[in-house]
This record gives structure tokens, sequence and C-alpha cells, in this order.
């Protein structure tokens, strides 16, 4: 849990310190890729972190990531212009792409199926409580301190994480085929990854940013993309250990899955994007008041995660994740119907019932695919689902950002003739102009409150078919997920060997 803490707190915690950083150290053009710079380390890692854990162990993997953290934070604050704390930032993602994977492959090596949801609950909280408490803080340490402090702060979390999995984390000995014979990597195949990772992802994450999406740049990068991809998917085949090894994909558990939380990625970019800009421009709420409506959701999300054994072992996890999905579904459709302008209880509330439905999504799903994996292969799968959310999740980011402007652009050139003139064209400066509505009609701060308004549900129908594709993902699961052998521990201790699981053999949910 703190190793997870460390992950969870960074973005939140650096989120409300932006202004001061950019005050200090220039460089406000390429701010975004603060977080932008770490995403990429984090999204592409994981496929990697996840094979090494299966080959080394999951000890020295989670060793190394907080290791690779803590010295890309001691860095971080020690960044002398944007450019060299952007660079530090990416090492800090190397180690967050080891901490997000490990953490949760080590829950399910340590604990039999029937403990899993009260762990992985916990593991959720550690993101709840940073959420709510990571802007706070942030904002604190800026104010009253100095920006550094918020790397800083990293050092003694990250220290006694080191020493507490240090001293009581022992993994088992497991017997791997060919014993003697040195583990192979596939170092090409994980540049290959690294690569084609990298490309794509820039190119979402900037694409219709910093330049056009039909521009020379998004095309080349996206072309480069493809043809890493096709040279990774050659690479692997070959491969006598692949990072991505063809199983992935060919077993429909785990394939549905994959796609049905890289559908969850897509959805959630609706809440965490552009939730706080409608509570800020349209409620007419404080930064502080937004985050509160908000963090309402990451405050169901692991109570209902925690509960939600009770409703698989009853109706079988992928009933229980259709009826996550499916109530998730409905409460997005339920935010445009929302009265204009309204209170703030009313979107708390509808956040609220969204990660109580999401709880009962994502976690059985992901305790699912563990369970139908061995001990040699469950770093692998665990790091494929993760990685499948967070490719979603930019992918969410730019198709949801091009409707928004789309829609934003539309409304604006729609306005009123008396009020057209001096009206921002785009949705950054339309929510600064709100900020500071002093050069605005009246006419015209209702107008661009209602188009943000409108913005913002269309957002939100998005969001909904993003979740009714993650249910026809799950219509390509199995109606019953096949439970491994060697499916956990007793959790006394470190693991155990096969045969100690809950169900062995047997089906999931049943």
């Amino acid at each position: 849990m703190l190793g997870m803490a460390l992950a969870a707190l960074d973005s939140t915690v650096l989120a409300t310190a932006v202004p001061q950083i950019v005050g200090d150290l220039g460089g406000f053009a390429v701010f975004s890729w603060l977080f932008s710079g770490y995403l990429l380390a984090v999204t592409v890692t994981l496929p990697v972190y996840g094979k090494l854990s299966d080959t080394f162990g999951r000890k020295a993997v989670l060793i190394t990531g907080i290791v690779l953290f803590l010295v890309g934070s001691l860095a971080c604050a020690g960044a002398w212009d944007m450019a060299s704390l952007i660079a530090f930032r990416v090492v800090q993602g190397l180690g967050g792409g080891a901490l997000q994977g490990t953490v949760q492959t080590i829950a399910a090596d340590l604990y039999p199926m029937k403990e899993r949801p009260r762990i992985q609950a916990r593991l959720s909280s550690v993101w709840a409580t940073s959420a709510v408490a990571g802007p706070a803080l942030g904002g604190l340490l800026a104010a009253y301190a100095d920006w550094r402090w918020i790397f800083l702060v990293n050092v003694p979390v990250g220290a006694v994480a080191l020493w507490l999995i240090g001293r009581h984390f022992t993994e088992p000995q497991r017997s791997r085929p060919g014993t003697g014979a040195r583990p192979r990597v596939d170092w090409p195949g994980a540049l290959a990854i690294f690569a084609c990772g990298g490309l794509l992802l820039t190119a979402l994450v900037q694409g219709g940013v910093a330049w056009a999406w039909l521009s020379t740049p998004s095309l080349l990068l996206f072309a480069g993309s493809a043809g890493c991809a096709a040279l990774t998917v050659l690479i692997e085949r070959r491969a006598a250990e692949p990072i991505i090894p063809g199983w992935v994909w060919r077993r429909r558990t785990i394939s549905a899955v994959n796609l049905a939380l890289g559908a969850l990625g897509l959805l959630m970019v609706a809440p965490t994007v552009f939730l706080p800009t409608y509570a800020q421009s349209v409620l007419g709420l404080s930064p502080t008041a937004a985050g509160f409506v908000l963090s309402v959701m990451v405050l169901s999300w692991p109570v209902s995660a925690a509960l939600s054994s009770h409703v698989y072992n009853r109706l079988g996890i992928r009933r229980c994740a259709m009826l996550g999905i499916g109530a998730a579904g409905l409460v997005l459709l339920a935010f445009p119907l929302l009265p204009y302008p309204g209170a703030a209880w009313q979107p708390a509330l509808i956040m609220l019932a969204l990660g109580a439905a999401l709880g009962l999504f994502q976690l059985p799903l992901i305790i699912g695919v563990q369970s139908s994996v061995g001990y040699r292969e469950r770093g692998t799968a665990t790091a494929s689902i993760l990685f499948c959310r967070q490719v979603g999740q930019s992918l969410g980011a730019a198709l949801f950002g091009a409707l928004a402007n789309a829609t934003l652009n539309d409304r604006l050139a729609h306005a009123p003739s008396g009020i057209r003139p001096g009206l921002p064209d785009d949705l950054d400066a339309v929510s600064r102009a709100l900020e500071h509505p002093a050069g605005l009609t009246a006419q015209a701060t209702d107008y661009l409150r209602r188009a943000v308004d409108t913005t913002v549900d269309h957002v939100y129908l998005g969001a909904a078919a993003a979740a009714a594709l993650a249910l026809l993902a799950l219509l390509l699961a199995p109606r019953r997920f096949p439970v491994h052998t060697d499916t956990g521990g007793t959790g006394t201790g470190a693991g155990e060997g096969p045969g100690t699981g809950e169900g062995e053999g047997g089906q999931a949910g049943a």
C-alpha cells in the first residue's frame, strides 16, 4: 500500500502546484508534459515489468520500481528548468510502471480468491485517499513551503516501503521449465513496445493541441506507431520469451477483459477531465469544491469493490461486471438530464452512483483474470489489462477532446450576432473567461455557460457509448471464468505452491 501510495499521490499532489512551478521555471507552453511524459513512461513499461516479474520474481521488480521512482523524485526536486523537470518526470514514470502492475499482481499472489476483493479494495482506498488529500497537500506545500517539497515527500514514504518489503516480503521458490537455464529477456520486443507505445501516445496526447489532427506531425506519428506495431508482432512471434505473448489475446477471458477495460479507460475521461470544467464553469464552484464533486466517485468505488464478492459469488464474474457497467451506462446517460444550472449535489450524486457501479465492474474482472492464470503468467496478464486501460484513457482524451471542441465550436459559431464578437474560441479559453467574467456581458456569460453545459453533456453521452462497448466486449468472455489450480495463497505468507487456491480447476463465481 505504501508503494502504491507513491504512484497514487504523485499526480494529485502535483496538479495544484503547476502555477508555482511555471512561475519559477517558466515553460508554460509545455507544462502539460509534466503529466503526459509520466503517463507515457508508465504505460509503455507496464507490459515489460509484467513479463519481468514473471521471469525474475515480483520482489526484484517492485524494489527496482520504487528505487527508480525515488531517484526520479530527487532529480525532480533539483530540476533547474522545465525541460529537466519533464525529463525527470519520465524517470519517475519508469518506476511508476513497475509499481502499478506489480503491486496488483502481488495482491493476487498472497491472498486466495475469496479474500482478494477486500485486499484490492484496500489498494483502491489508497487512490481514493490520494484523490482527496493530494490536492490539499500539494496546495499547502506550494503556498507555504516550496513546490520542490512535493517531490521530496516521496522519499520517506518510499524508504519505509523499501524497508518493509525488503524485511517482510519473501517470495516462494518456484520451479521453472528448464531449471538451470538462464532466463532470457526479449529486449528487442521491449524496445519495439516502447517505440510503438511512445509514438502512439504522443500522437494522441498532442494531436489537436500542439498541432492539428491531419497535420504532418500527427500523420507521421500515427504511421510510425503502425509500423512499430507491425514490427512488434514480428519480433514477438519469433521470441522465445515474448514480452506480450500470443496467449494474452488467444484466451477469451483475458482478451475480452482487455477490451472491456480499454473501454473503461475511454469512459473515465468524462468524469476525470471534463467534470471539473463543468463544476467550475457551469456551476460556478471553486476548484476545491469542484474537486470534491469528483472525489465522491473515488470514495464509493472501493466500498463497492469490497462488497463485489457478495455479488459475483452469486451471479458469476461476468454477470457481476455486466451489471456494473450496465448501471454505469445508465448513470452516464442521466447526466445530460440534470437541470441547468443545477446544484452541486446533483452531479455529486451522479458521481457517487458511478463509482459504486464501476466498483462492481472493474475489480471482479481483474480478480477473474488473475485467477485464470498461474503464478508464472500472472504478472503478464495483470500488466496487459492495466496497459489496455491506460491506452484507452489516452485514446478517450483524444476522442472526447475532439468531440468537446467540435461541440463548443459549433455553439460559438451559432451564437447570436449581438454577443459573438469577442467570444473565446476554445474550451480552455471559455473556462478562463468564465473564471473572470468581468469582460463579458451577462448575456454572453450565460450563453458560454450553456455552451459548456451542452459540451459536457455530449462527452457524457460518448462515455455512455464507451460503457456499451465494454458491455459488448464482455459478451465475448466465457460465462464462467476458469480458475487455475495455482490461484492464490493462504493470506499468511508470501504465496504458496499449487493446490492452495480456492476452487481449484473449477469456475470463478460458480
